[in-house]
């Protein structure tokens, strides 16, 4: 039975609503939503599917899910907001907003080492408690304290969990707020925005289940098993220390929908993603709200770090704070679109030079490393459609 679409799609758009119903029919989709938001204005909302494994709770024009690490582009985005007001200089000392963080010989680190991934710091070598990863003070005292991995500047690897600890300490020193108060304050607010870093029990009822992803194909990178190959590695410590990281079903529960960790559990809808990239492609405002200048715009289009990452099992390639297209993983045929996918599939994304920003949520988890074939299509479409 051909699955029933809701929300509203411009006729010009159409390709992406049916590259959108193939998903369900080709790619195994069980319940998702798609946005684009083209020059201020939502051209593209639909959902459709079942915010649960056992479809019995339809997916609703408001469903939540967890997007992973898609959550690093909107704390990305908090980062480039400071910068923009003058509140954060990305080439200062991180120490110097957050003096304890000099340990270890990291005093003269810059912010910007923190934002391309450059910064030796995607893992705590120290084993941590189980629940470390709820608790804010442990994992960056943690990490204030830790050498290294390698010497910052000179390579690039995935800080798959810390990347938010370590950028979102800083916004918190120089703002005072939580990385999730913040977003909420100056930015979810103000935008109109279901957007949550740190979620509310009441939004549960509308959140949907994250539903597992299988284990990769043959031939697929399979990241877990390069991940259990040495349980010394900064690979294996990124993934799997805080030990309770990595627990089955850890996603769907109310301890972690309530934490705030800014590199993997916010909760949103594909419609707030687009709505905040869309607002930055057009030049960083949006219904009167200024979310950064045209100038910090430019800034999250320009190349840090490329080529193989000293963590994964395959190329990366990242601007400050944010994924850039790649062969294999791409953005659009723009040079300057940026955004972050989320494991499983979610992504969010902008387009400064055609001026939209992208949005797309799911629930069920596919295991690529980078950007997944679902959202390839609704890519592809949608630039087929311009």
């Amino acid at each position: 039975m051909a699955v029933k679409i809701e929300g509203t799609c411009d006729p010009k758009f159409n390709r992406v609503k049916d590259a959108f119903a193939e998903n369900f029919e080709k790619r195994g989709e069980v319940g998702a939503a798609a946005a684009i938001m083209l020059d201020g204005k939502s051209v593209v909302d639909i959902w459709a599917g079942h915010a649960d494994k056992e479809k019995t709770r339809p997916w609703a024009r408001d469903t939540l899910v967890n997007v992973y690490s898609t959550t690093k582009g909107v704390t990305a985005i908090c980062a480039h907001r400071l910068a923009d007001k003058g509140l954060l200089d990305i080439d200062a000392p991180v120490a110097k907003y957050w003096p304890e963080f000099a340990q270890a010989g990291k005093d003269k680190l810059p912010v910007r080492y923190l934002l391309s991934h450059k910064a030796g710091l995607a893992a705590v070598r120290k084993t941590l408690d189980e629940d470390a990863l709820f608790k804010w003070d442990k994992m960056t005292t943690a990490l204030a304290e830790q050498e290294p991995w390698w010497e910052p500047g000179t390579k690039h690897g995935y800080h798959a969990l810390t990347f938010g600890y370590l950028v979102g300490e800083v916004i918190r020193r120089i703002t005072g707020k939580t990385p999730g108060t913040y977003l909420r304050e100056e930015l979810a607010g103000p935008l109109g925005l279901d957007l949550h870093i740190g979620l509310d029990a009441k939004n549960d009822a509308r959140t949907g289940d994250m539903i597992p992803m299988p284990p990769p194909a043959p031939g697929e990178p399979n990241l877990f098993a390069e991940i259990m190959k040495d349980t010394e590695s900064v690979t294996f410590k990124a993934f799997m220390n805080p030990p309770g990281g990595m627990r089955p079903g850890l996603v769907n529960t109310r301890e972690w929908r309530a934490a705030e960790i800014p590199a993997a559990n916010g909760h949103t809808t594909a419609r707030s993603l687009a709505k905040l990239y869309g607002a930055v492609a057009r030049g960083g405002e949006l219904d009167g709200v200024r979310v950064m200048s045209k100038e910090q715009v430019a800034q999250c289009s320009i190349e840090q770090s490329n080529g193989p990452d000293a963590l994964l099992i395959l190329n990366t390639r990242f601007s400050l704070g944010f994924m850039m297209s790649q062969p294999g993983a791409s953005l659009g045929p723009n040079a300057k679109s940026f955004g972050h996918p989320g494991a499983g599939g979610s992504l969010g994304y902008a387009d400064p030079e055609a001026k939209f920003g992208f949005g797309y949520t799911m629930n069920k988890l596919h295991a690529g490393l980078l950007i997944d074939a679902r959202a390839t299509a609704l890519i592809d479409a949608l630039y087929a459609s311009m």
